[in-house]
């Protein structure tokens, strides 16, 4: 399986550099749906909240297969509605792994600086897309987005500082990836659609299911609770 989704991969390269959108963006659709069915075929027990964060995330890559046969408007909000239950349902597995008053009592400063830049790239998002959206829906879920994104590279970040193992390190720098994937995805989709930002983005969200997929196969280490 590993072999097949590095062979989609290139196949999406060729095609994206080659200017043959159609075929890259079926390509790069069909990548990380394959991934899914990889990790459920090597996994006898997924997490629960792990399992619903890739097959939301799938279906919703999917559903490119099926835009021009319905509504605009049913694939914008049902695709962007399922990444944000997929990004829900990956925070609260993160969540599960942190103890908030270890948390507050230690770190503090890092939660208000992270506040702090979460609230500056929400906003410079929404100020890319705004000239964009003609709905209020639309505002409503592209926040909603943004918040749900921005909650997971937090609470990953967040349980690295509290854990400090290999679990929570894999799991930030999944969240770090897909962070970076998704503000390209904006510079791509709205400021300047250049092949090299569309490689990006398809290439750091691979990374980000790398990470995801590699740290699922781990357990995390017990905490030393009256560790300074």
């Amino acid at each position: 399986m590993v072999g097949l989704v590095l062979l989609v991969y290139l196949g999406f390269i060729v095609f994206q550099f080659s200017n043959n959108k159609f075929w890259a963006e079926v390509l790069d659709a069909l990548l990380l749906p394959l991934i899914t069915i990889a990790y459920f075929k090597n996994v006898n027990k997924p997490n629960l909240y792990f399992a619903i964060f890739l097959i939301c995330y799938s279906v919703s890559d999917l559903m490119v297969f099926i835009v021009d046969y319905i509504p605009y408007l049913y694939y914008y909000f049902i695709g962007n509605g399922l990444y944000i239950f997929a990004y829900i349902a990956l925070l609260i597995k993160i969540l599960q792994t942190i103890s908030f008053s270890h948390i507050v009592k230690h770190f503090k400063l890092h939660i208000v600086v992270l506040l702090a830049l979460n609230i500056y790239i929400a906003y410079v998002l929404q100020i890319i897309v705004n000239p964009y959206m003609v709905m209020t829906n639309e505002y409503v879920i592209e926040i909603t987005y943004n918040i749900s994104m921005l909650l997971v590279l937090t609470s990953s970040l967040l349980s690295y500082l509290y854990r400090d193992d290999r679990k929570s390190l894999l799991m930030f720098l999944g969240s770090l990836s897909i962070v970076f994937s998704e503000v390209i995805g904006v510079a791509y989709l709205y400021v300047a659609q250049q092949n090299l930002l569309s490689f990006l983005t398809t290439s750091l969200t691979l990374l980000a299911f790398y990470f995801y997929c590699k740290q699922s196969s781990l357990v995390n280490e017990e905490v030393n609770q009256f560790a300074s």
